[in-house]
């Protein structure tokens, strides 16, 4: 096969609002060969569109540099780029007929009338709407509106195709037939599509590759087998698909505990390292109880058409499990897993940090908010003296403005509380996912920090918390600026 070469690369490109600061990307690289489709996929305001308008032109880097054929394009306008993007909501011209939506970008660019008459005619063939000519927009469909927002950015003969969230208007049968209509339409142009979506169906059905963004940051890319079956952290194996994901340890070679069970498994690290165990639902067998690696009850069966979505309760876990056959709730039963269908990755160290700072008073606070210790406890051969400055052990002042605290905290030791002003620092949950037998939460905070929380108890996404963090459950390190 004709390896295929780079269209267009993005090297650390970031992208900073100036109106509020936000960093809606941060450090993106990546390369996209000619031809290729590919997908950034992630949850809203994870980056994705951003993304893609910096590529279009309507952004400008804050940092880092787009490559179009090795060349950069940050400076060059919209209209000057060989790309052409199909937003969601189409963006059709009302008043106009089919021909002279599709015809108009021709027409800005004094096109000959017997070329827009020649090209019109071949992109309705692309898009199945031969003959749609002298229809107005408001008598179409949505998906006829979408082929027509598709073929109107086609008949430019762009070198690459921007879709941003194309189908999100459509309802859900039209979105799947749509998607393997702009999968065969790419096959049959051969051009780049780069493709928008929070639909990790989507994203599987139509993508050569397949880039996973969450928090503006990229977490893995790779083709749609390599994302659903080697998910490199507990984030993407949560998003794509539907996973059971625990916390465990590996007790010897091509084995791990997890879920109060020792498993086989063919992903090895060295005995006693702390692993985050990915099971998929369809990968659990349900047996006799004394035929399993584990027992549980039955929680819940629910019917799903072509499965049985079976949750069993296992000490304090919960597994789901898809299966052709049913069960009974309150069932006491096996589960056992093959060990090629387990996936183990070293877990993530969560530990949350963040600087704290000496005022004047020789007291430590974060975020405004005092922190209820003395300097003289957390920090070892300090003393405070007659003046009230606090010394470390060999006697150097702690200046405030010259030294601050790092404070580590372990997210299962942080509470979070409804009432949105109280704690150390207040935030949103911007992410959960479900761990058997806690729920994982970020907590992103207007400070350059956010924090990581496990709780028991199941929160809504965007609720607004408060962070209550126990001082005896903190360490403290000095540092020197």
């Amino acid at each position: 096969m004709e390896k295929k070469d780079t269209i267009i690369e993005l090297r650390g490109v970031s992208k900073v609002f100036e109106d509020n600061g936000f960093k809606a990307v941060d450090n993106f690289n990546l390369e996209v060969k000619r031809g290729e489709f590919v997908t950034f996929l992630g949850p809203s305001g994870c980056g994705k569109t951003t993304t893609l308008r910096m590529i279009a032109g309507f952004d400008k880097p804050t940092e880092g540099d787009i490559l179009l054929n090795g060349e950069s394009i940050v400076g060059l306008p919209p209209y000057r780029r060989p790309i052409n993007t199909v937003f969601q909501r189409y963006a059709l011209f009302p008043h106009m007929n089919v021909f002279d939506n599709i015809a108009f970008g021709l027409r800005q660019k004094k096109t000959a009338k017997d070329v827009i008459v020649r090209k019109v005619k071949h992109v309705l063939e692309l898009v199945d709407l031969e003959g749609f000519e002298e229809r107005g927009i408001g008598t179409l469909s949505g998906g006829q509106q979408q082929r027509i927002a598709i073929a109107r950015a086609l008949v430019n003969e762009p070198e690459i195709l921007l879709l941003d969230e194309p189908l999100g208007a459509l309802d859900l049968k039209m979105r799947k037939e749509m998607q393997l209509e702009l999968k065969s339409m790419h096959d049959k142009l051969g051009i780049t599509f780069i493709y928008v979506t929070h639909d990790q169906e989507e994203a599987l059905t139509m993508s050569d590759k397949i880039v996973v963004m969450s928090e503006g940051r990229t977490q893995q890319i790779g083709t749609p087998e390599d994302i659903y079956n080697e998910p490199v952290n507990a984030f993407v194996a949560d998003f794509i698909g539907e996973s059971n994901i625990f916390n465990g340890m590996m007790t010897g070679h091509l084995k791990a505990r997890f879920c109060g069970g020792e498993f086989s498994c063919v992903d090895d690290y060295e005995e006693g390292t702390h692993i985050t165990a990915v099971v998929r639902p369809e990968d659990v067998e349900i047996t006799k109880p004394g035929e399993g690696t584990i027992t549980g009850v039955v929680d819940s069966v629910i019917f799903k058409g072509i499965h049985y979505e079976i949750t069993v309760l296992s000490g304090r876990n919960e597994i789901v499990i898809q299966t052709v056959r049913n069960a009974t709730v309150g069932d006491r039963v096996g589960l056992r897993v093959d060990p090629e269908n387990i996936h183990i990755m070293l877990a993530e160290d969560h530990t949350n940090k963040f600087y704290a700072d000496i005022n004047p008073d020789f007291r430590l606070e974060y975020n405004g908010h005092r922190i209820e210790t003395s300097l003289t406890k957390i920090i070892r051969g300090s003393k405070r003296r007659e003046d009230g400055t606090v010394v470390d052990a060999a006697g150097e002042v702690l200046e405030p403005g010259r030294v601050r605290i790092l404070v580590s905290i372990q997210p299962q030791d942080i509470e979070m509380t409804d009432d949105q002003d109280a704690g150390l620092v207040q935030g949103t949950i911007s992410n959960l996912i479900y761990k058997g037998d806690h729920y994982s939460y970020i907590i992103h905070t207007e400070l350059e920090q956010d924090f990581v929380v496990d709780d028991e108890d199941l929160w809504n996404m965007d609720d607004r918390v408060g962070l209550l963090m126990p001082v005896d459950k903190m360490t403290f390190t000095l540092k020197r600026k």
